[in-house]
């Protein structure tokens, strides 16, 4: 085997490692979906109290995304992933041995900070790994199948795991997953650290960032449970603008910025995070309005939840890995376009839900559809969020896109709990709670997700413009630059 054989078969293992790290964390955040009602009983939650095993999850992860890409482009790609994945382990184990409602609020808070470091560092090793052009297109369609498919394959894993064992299950199952990942990193991944001239931190931006994200997304949290014109919530948002407009201050005046503003002036990462944004409420809000209509109106099981998404699940895989050949046939822009209005017509079918629903007439082509729509965005829009950025600013660039993902995702189930509330609380022809009101309900917020989706691909195909490609040659070449890279 030639030494460049072994480089490029090092390469895609490296990338089977990383894909499972993401997809590991993205699972996460849908898997509790259907076993909430068994926690709920299990450690006695309130109906107000139980959204925090989600949203402490949220808040953690998407406030501490771009702290978590710069630690890796500072001390080590490979040295923040093994961390990510031990602390996503550890927490994961304390999770499922929680004993009460605080306990486990605290360790799902906690995984939450694993996954900030995990995310970025992994995204920005594809990055570094593997040249632009064909060959990261690719690895980016596998990427992608991971990220798009996460959410639907944790609901089904999620039911399946709370029906035949319990819900403490679906956090002791990435135990051995992470302990294994991070006994393999130095084996498989070569250390990456871009030389940056400097190794300082910049910890006022770090700290102004993360608390105002954090603070941004609780705010969102509390103003769907509490009002969005109480006191306490309008202070918070006060707080969270206040703190993130502090930082804005702090970046363009440091010498050494948690995250460079000038990355900003490649229109394609400003609108494909916008777009990432877009698709991050969407997916997280439409997967958990259809998990409660399955089994609040519907009345299925948590297994029976789990199974009805398969074919999402199926169809985001299948169409992620060919989504690099349309976009090496038709353009990042195009692909980009046809996944946002394909997953918006999925999603307006789903509009007419009724309460006696059928799943093979009512909810399984609009998953088949809506799988091939996220199977088609995703790929372009990781492409174009990275496409031009120096290999210096690749993990900053990776938490930035993932965490348009997550606030994206947080800021939609806020509006979206609080839009379907709203609707089923007003809803005239039937008590509210009824299974007619929550239908009304779910249908209102899946409307508002349509036209969300129709805008994105407004902005997109109308603002995308993705950078030529560095020349294969040029890359390499850049590969064996002094980064202190060491095997």
């Amino acid at each position: 085997m030639t030494p460049t054989t072994t480089s490029a078969s090092r390469r895609w293992s490296a990338l089977a490692l990383i894909v499972t790290a993401q997809f590991m964390v993205i699972l996460d955040v849908a898997i509790v979906n259907v076993a909430l009602p068994s926690i709920k009983s299990d450690l006695g939650f309130s109906a107000t109290s139980l959204q925090w095993v989600v949203s402490a999850y949220a808040i953690l992860f998407g406030g501490a995304l771009l702290l978590g890409g710069r630690l890796a482009d500072l001390v080590g790609r490979r040295r923040l992933f093994v961390v990510g994945l031990l602390v996503f382990s550890a927490s994961s184990l304390l999770c499922g041995l929680a004993w009460s409602e605080a306990s486990l609020i605290a360790f799902r808070a906690l995984q939450g900070l694993g996954g900030a470091l995990l995310a970025p560092a992994a995204l920005s090793l594809l990055v570094t790994s593997f040249a632009e052009g064909r060959e990261r297109n690719l690895a980016l369609g596998i990427y992608g199948a991971a990220s798009g498919s996460g959410a639907a394959v944790g609901v089904l894993l999620g039911g399946l795991l709370t029906s035949y064992l319990s819900w403490s299950w679906i956090f002791f199952i990435n135990v051995p997953v992470g302990i294994a990942a991070a006994l393999l990193a130095p084996v498989l991944l070569r250390e990456s650290r871009p030389d940056l001239g400097h190794r300082h931190f910049d910890l006022m931006g770090a700290t102004t960032v993360t608390g105002g994200l954090m603070l941004f997304v609780y705010a969102l949290t509390r103003g769907t449970n509490h009002g969005w014109s109480t006191p306490e919530t309008l202070s918070l948002l006060a707080a969270s603008v206040a703190l993130i407009g502090a930082f804005l201050v702090i970046e363009l005046r440091s010498p050494w910025p948690l995250l460079p503003l000038r990355i900003f002036r490649s229109r394609a990462l400003s609108t494909a995070n916008g777009a990432m944004a877009i698709l991050g409420a969407v997916t997280f809000s439409e997967f958990f309005v259809l998990a409660l209509y399955l089994q609040e109106v519907l009345h299925y099981s948590a297994v029976q939840s789990g199974v009805a998404f398969v074919g999402f699940a199926l169809t985001v895989v299948v169409v992620s890995n060919l989504a690099q050949v349309v976009v090496g046939r038709v353009g990042v822009r195009t692909t980009l376009t046809a996944g946002l209005l394909m997953s918006a017509a999925s999603v307006a079918y789903l509009t007419r839900l009724p309460v006696d629903g059928r799943y093979f007439w009512d909810l399984f082509p609009a998953f088949v559809l809506g799988g091939a729509g996220l199977g088609l965005a995703f790929v372009p829009v990781t492409i174009a969020s990275l496409a031009g950025v120096s290999r210096a600013d690749a993990g900053i660039a990776s938490g930035l896109v993932n965490t348009s993902r997550q606030i994206g995702g947080a800021i939609g189930i806020a509006a979206t709990t609080a839009i379907a509330s709203s609707a089923t609380s007003h809803f005239d022809g039937a008590p509210v709670g009824s299974a007619a009101a929550l239908d009304h309900g779910f249908q209102t917020a899946l409307y508002v997700l349509t036209a969300l989706l129709v805008l994105g691909a407004a902005l997109t195909g109308t603002l995308l413009r993705t950078p030529a490609q560095a020349p294969v040659a040029e890359l390499r070449a850049s590969e064996s630059r002094p980064v202190s890279e060491a095997a």
